[in-house]
Formats: structure tokens, C-alpha cells, sequence
């Protein structure tokens, strides 16, 4: 059985626990990481160097990434329609991805910090500005993509949602003033219909 180690409130570690759900895959999840701990053990830095979350580990293979891990969860799992098999079709999926990382992650987590782990006397008012206008304009990317389709890769739910499930929950659930992007919110409705998102992503944000 997938043994997973992350605490179920990390936002890497739902991205796997909701492929998982996906796909059918059985696993075993152990706390790791935030209140929990561990993840500075050093037999857990023998795992995962990072002493990050989530390590997932697949009989001998251990792994770490969280995106990399839902790649190959959907590859190994009959998951082509998560993750296309074929390459052009797959870019489709890759590219948004790779961009969920590399553009909304970074101001979505520092609205995360900002707004529920600082106090309010710690808060720095002027970074959680510019990390909202920057988050702002990210999924107002989105909210142009998916006006003529249902999901980013086309009509159906692929790993560009599971990755960005989260951050978009949290977008909707954090106390901000948002701009009004009705593609966007519509979006994130979709997502809500699934259980797993239900189960994994729709929990308490700590």
C-alpha cells in the first residue's frame, strides 16, 4: 500500500491525497510536518533532504515533489485522463502545472502566512497587498482561460485542477477583497462537485 507521510492540512500533501482519491489508489497517510513534527528527524531527512511534506513512498520507491508525485500516481494508476499519456495532449496539462508553481504559489503562500499564521501586530500589511494583487492577476489568467471550457485542460478535470485546488479554495475562502472574475468562480464550483475535494481540500485552513 502508498505510504504517505504529510500532515492532511498541507496544501502539497492534498494535491496527493486527492489523486489518490481519483484514481482509487488505497494509502496509508501518517502526520508528519507543522504541529505534528518529525519532518526534521533525521531518519525522515534520510527520506526527503528537503524535510519537507509530503514523502510518499510506493513499495521501493520513495518520492518527493508533490507535483512529481501525482505525475506518476496518475502514469502508474490508469490515469490518462488526469495526466494524458499522449505528449502533445499532455502539455495541455504540464504547463499549467508547472505555472501553478512557479506564478499563484508564491503569493498564495504569503496570503497564507499573512492572513492565519501571523498575529495581527506581526501582520505586514503592505506585503499582503502586493501578494493579493499579485494572486489577483494570476487567476485572472485563469478566469480567461476557462471562459470557453470547463477545465484548463478542456472538458474534463486533469491534474492542472488537482494541483491548484487549494490555493483556489483558499482564494475563495481567505477574508480579501477579490476582483470579480465569474470564469474563475465557476471554475472552482466544478471542483467542488467532487468528493475528494469535498474530503481533502474543503477542510479548516491552518
Amino acid at each position: 500500500m502508498l505510504k504517505i507521510w504529510g500532515r492532511a492540512t498541507s496544501s502539497n500533501v492534498q494535491k496527493v491525497l486527492w489523486t489518490c482519491a481519483e484514481l482509487n489508489i488505497p494509502f496509508e497517510r501518517l502526520d508528519v510536518g507543522g504541529p505534528f513534527g518529525g519532518n526534521r528527524d533525521p531518519e525522515y531527512l534520510r527520506l526527503n533532504p528537503n524535510g519537507l511534506v509530503p514523502t510518499v513512498k510506493d513499495g521501493d520507491l520513495i518520492m518527493w515533489e508533490s507535483n512529481t508525485i501525482c505525475r506518476y500516481l496518475a502514469s502508474t494508476h490508469n490515469g490518462d485522463h488526469l495526466y494524458p499519456s499522449d505528449p502533445a495532449h499532455r502539455t495541455h496539462v504540464e504547463r499549467w502545472m508547472d505555472w501553478q508553481l512557479a506564478v499563484p504559489g508564491g503569493p498564495m503562500g504569503a496570503l497564507l502566512y499573512g492572513l492565519i499564521r501571523s498575529t495581527p501586530e506581526t501582520r505586514d500589511q503592505t506585503a499582503l497587498e502586493a501578494a493579493r494583487h499579485r494572486a489577483a492577476s494570476a487567476w485572472t489568467i485563469v478566469d480567461d482561460a476557462v471562459k470557453d471550457r470547463p477545465f484548463l485542460a478542456g472538458d474534463h478535470l486533469t491534474l492542472a485542477e488537482i494541483v491548484m485546488g487549494t490555493l483556489i479554495y483558499r482564494w475563495f475562502s481567505f477574508a480579501i477583497e477579490r476582483p470579480d472574475l465569474p470564469h474563475l468562480k465557476t471554475w472552482f464550483e466544478r471542483m467542488r462537485e467532487r468528493p475528494a475535494f469535498k474530503q481533502y481540500i474543503e477542510i479548516p485552513i491552518t
